[in-house]
C-alpha cells in the first residue's frame, strides 16, 4: 500500500496558488486513473480517494485542513489503513528549487515547510518520502509566505500544468521502484554522497 497526499490549503481563494501545487498532481494522478476523491473515514479531516494501480493498492489523500496544520489528517489516513511512514508520500511546493524542477528524496528535515513541519510532528517521523515541486524564489524581498499564496502568472501557468504531469509521472515510478522515481525525479539516491 502506497499513500499520496498532496498538500494544499483547501479553501476556494487558493485555487491555483503555488502553495496548491501537491494538490494539483495527486488530483493529476487521480484523473489519469480514474480515482474518485470522496470524503474521507469518520474523524478524517481530508477527500480520500482508493484503487489499484500495477497491483499497488493506493490511497490518494487531499486534507480538508489549512495547509500549516496538515499533520493530523495525515497520521490519521495511516492509522485508519493501517500505513506508516515508509508507505507515505507527500507532493509539495518547494521555493528552495528552482522553478519547474521536481525532486524526490526520503526523510529529510521539513526544510522550512510548515505542512511538512505539522506532518513530522504528528506523524512521529521525519522518515517518508517528499516530491518537491520546484516553485521559484520570492522577487527581491518579498515574504515567502505571501509569495507561495500568489496564483502562478500566465507564462507560468503553461509550463506549470507539464511539470504536474511529470510529477504525476514520477508518482506511478514511484508506486513500483521508488528509487528508479528519485532519479527520473532528479534526485541524488540517500547514499549518494555528494
Amino acid at each position: 500500500m502506497k499513500v499520496i497526499v498532496g498538500l494544499h490549503n483547501p479553501e476556494r481563494t487558493y485555487s491555483g496558488t503555488r502553495h496548491n501545487v501537491g494538490a494539483e498532481v495527486v488530483g493529476a494522478f487521480a484523473e489519469r486513473w480514474g480515482f474518485r476523491f470522496r470524503r474521507g473515514p469518520r474523524r478524517v479531516a481530508a477527500s480520500v480517494a482508493q484503487g489499484t494501480v500495477g497491483g499497488v493498492e493506493v490511497i490518494l489523500v487531499l486534507p480538508r485542513v489549512s495547509m500549516n496544520v496538515s499533520g493530523p489528517p495525515v497520521a490519521s489516513v495511516l492509522r485508519y489503513y493501517g500505513a506508516t511512514a515508509d508507505d507515505l508520500l507527500v507532493a509539495h511546493d518547494d521555493i528552495d528549487l528552482p522553478f519547474g524542477r521536481l525532486r524526490l528524496h526520503r526523510g529529510r528535515g521539513a526544510g522550512g515547510h510548515n505542512g511538512v513541519r505539522s506532518i513530522v510532528a504528528t506523524v512521529g517521523s521525519r522518515d517518508f518520502y517528499r516530491l518537491k515541486i520546484g516553485v521559484g524564489r520570492p522577487p527581491g524581498r518579498m515574504d515567502p509566505a505571501a509569495f507561495v499564496l500568489q496564483r502562478f502568472d500566465t507564462d507560468e501557468r503553461h509550463e506549470v500544468d507539464l511539470l504536474v504531469a511529470d510529477a504525476a509521472d514520477v508518482v506511478e515510478r514511484f508506486l513500483s521502484d521508488p528509487a528508479d522515481a528519485m532519479q527520473v525525479a532528479g534526485a541524488r539516491r540517500p547514499e549518494d554522497p555528494r
